[in-house]
């Protein structure tokens, strides 16, 4: 078929009459040299993150197990998804006019031929024809991408051997895949993937059933905030005890959003582009000042890797592509950039800020996955929107208290400070308790000044997908602030409250989040002999945040609060009293005090280290005095 763009804005010239559809026009008739400054930027990162994926592939024609296949520095075993790279790697061939891309994208495809194609033409995520095969769709999503736009730079046997290929894949996922068998970013991407595959091969099964699922998805946004929900597996997918859904922000925003926007492009859908503007809108509220995607309470939050989730893809499409609608989607869309760039070293992307720091080999896995939107956002270039970050994020202009209701997660923000409260109680497993930030938890405090001040982990490192996932280095050492207390060595702490409840106020210059919690264990029995019910009030001014601790009970057991502060190792800590310390970072002085001695976890050097969100911090902990029953901890920046 003749090459063209499938994805083009000017479909949206007669829809959408209800949308904020301000500069639609002048997208439509967009330069193809516009937005210079981010196209360069990701220009130069795809290639810096080729040629990493080159540097780390394997040639080693004596063994097809490993021949091929892209080596991972921090992972045992080999992704089986690194096909995903022939789509960056034929991008690059095409521009540079370089025979080494061409022969890296041959080398992916051999290798995934060798060791995970099925018969039934899927590709599973492992070397194992037992294992996981919807990942099937988004390498079929790449190979399609690669062929249509890169084809040409291929001989004539490699590229009709791999077109044949993809009609396998699609003939796979046309008849495996629902809105709803498993997680909804599957049944998400695969809206996408089948009309794009459709139109590469001319297959009119493959368009009706992509119509299908994006009619299906669209009773899959959530009643208030129209937040993407289904990022549970299907076997608990009833709704939580307080009604809500299961809601992963680093999923959606790097995943499944990407590709309902650009179906709903494509399909000139109205309709879901209605919705998922929306959702666009409402999920944005959550992206930090610096382009991190707070996930501290998103029910896969094991993924999160601060800029966003270990294995997706990137969020640059759904948020470039939609910044004529709101330009500060485009500044998302940059300001992401820049941070995935800050955490690329030596050609791979570390999976959080202070992997680098903290000298943790990198997963491949995050670099193959976010190329291949960044080749896509230049392959449509022509038809791009303006972006940039000349748009404020909602978050840097923010003040006051937000309440989401589909998730029951607060955001506030006075002044230099911004932080995040979560009372959010959906499971991501029927089973197992991979808790993410709640309980009235505090999952992000962050400040203009000096960036990343807390960041929530699970509250047990688990390693929920094996394949997926790089082992905890030292002790696990939960960076989540928290009350917790042990009795006969059985962790009780405020994070495993489910029920916990959480209200706000915001009088007089300051705001008041006060949760009511309980301490309780991993299997939500209550503590016993001890005080077990408290509050926690975190009040933030201009020129504060401060966390008061109070309870009615008799504390009979030695007590905490647990208050985590992110700090690379090189960041000089000074004991200035007893109840007070202060740690310099480059662009300010933090100072914690407290009315009770500050102290420090037990840890092996200087920070502990925890994979989720990929940062290092100082573990401070103050205990309950002697008949006290209220502790108060102020952190202040100069």
């Amino acid at each position: 078929m003749q090459r063209r763009n499938f994805i083009q804005l000017s479909t949206l010239a007669g829809v959408g009459l209800t949308l904020p559809l301000t500069g639609v026009l002048n997208a439509c008739t967009t330069h193809p040299e516009h937005s210079l400054e981010f196209k360069n930027l990701i220009s130069n990162l795809l290639k810096d993150w080729c040629d990493g994926m080159i540097h780390v592939q394997i040639n080693n024609p004596s063994n097809l197990e490993e021949h091929g296949a892209l080596g991972c520095p921090s992972c045992s075993h080999i992704h089986g998804r690194c096909m995903d790279a022939v789509y960056p790697f034929l991008y690059m061939a095409d521009v540079s006019g370089d025979e080494k891309y061409v022969e890296a994208a041959k080398l992916v495809m051999t290798w995934a031929e060798n060791n995970v194609s099925q018969e039934n033409g899927a590709w599973t995520v492992v070397p194992n024809p037992k294992s996981w095969k919807g990942i099937t769709v988004f390498g079929a999503i790449a190979l399609a991408e690669a062929l249509h736009y890169h084809g040409q730079v291929l001989d004539e046997t490699t590229r009709k051997s791999w077109t044949n290929r993809l009609q396998r894949a699609g003939e796979y996922i046309n008849k495996t895949f629902t809105i709803d068998f498993t997680n909804i970013n599957y049944g998400a991407t695969a809206i996408y993937g089948l009309s794009l595959i459709g139109d590469v091969l001319n297959n009119d099964a493959f368009k009706a059933k992509s119509k299908e699922l994006a009619e299906g998805v669209k009773s899959y946004f959530t009643k208030n905030e129209g937040l993407l929900f289904g990022e549970c597996k299907k076997s608990s997918s009833k709704l939580s005890e307080k009604g809500l859904h299961g809601v992963d922000l680093g999923y959606n925003v790097e995943e499944s959003l990407n590709s309902i926007v650009m179906y709903a492009l494509k399909a000139k859908d109205e309709a879901l582009l209605q919705l998922v503007t929306k959702s666009l809108h409402s999920h944005l509220e959550f992206m930090l000042p610096d382009g991190a995607w707070d996930n501290s309470w998103g029910n896969r939050m094991y993924k999160w890797s601060y800029w966003g989730s270990r294995t997706c893809d990137g969020s640059q499409p759904a948020f470039g592509m939609m910044a004529h609608i709101n330009p500060a989607f485009g500044t998302a869309a940059v300001k992401n950039t820049e941070l995935l760039k800050a955490c690329t070293a030596n050609g791979l992307i570390h999976g959080g800020p202070h992997f680098i720091s903290a000298q943790i080999p990198p997963c491949v896995h995050h670099t193959f996955a976010h190329a291949k939107p960044l080749a896509a956002m230049l392959d449509h270039w022509q038809h791009l929107p303006e972006i940039n970050k000349n748009t404020a994020l909602p978050r840097v202009t923010a003040d006051g208290v937000k309440h989401f209701k589909d998730l029951d997660v607060f955001l506030f923000a006075r002044g230099d400070w911004r932080g995040t409260v979560s009372a959010y109680d959906a499971e991501y497993h029927y089973k197992y308790d991979f808790r993410q930030a709640s309980g009235g938890a505090l999952g992000v405090l962050y400040h203009n000044k000096v960036g990343l001040l807390c960041a929530a982990s699970m509250a047990e490192y688990h390693m929920v997908e094996p394949y997926n996932q790089q082992e905890q280095p030292n002790k696990d050492i939960a960076l989540t602030p928290r009350i917790e207390t042990f009795i006969d060595d059985v962790w009780y702490t405020n994070l495993y409250d489910l029920p916990a409840t959480v209200s706000s106020k915001d009088e007089n210059g300051s705001i008041e989040l006060l949760a009511n919690v309980k301490l309780k264990n991993v299997d939500r029995a209550e503590v016993k002999d001890t005080a077990s019910a408290f509050n926690i009030a975190y009040k933030c001014t201009v020129d504060k945040t401060e966390i008061q601790v109070k309870t009615n009970q008799d504390i009979k057991v030695q007590t905490a609060f647990v208050l985590p502060i992110v700090s690379p190792s090189n960041e000089v800590v000074t004991k200035v009293s007893e109840n007070k310390i202060t740690i310099q970072k480059p662009e300010g002085l933090v100072t914690i005090a407290a009315n009770t001695p500050i102290k420090i976890k037990d840890i092996s050097g200087k920070r502990t280290f925890n994979m989720v969100p990929g940062v290092e911090a100082l573990p401070i902990e103050v205990f309950f005095q002697e008949s006290s029953r209220e502790l108060q901890v102020v952190i202040t920046v100069k």
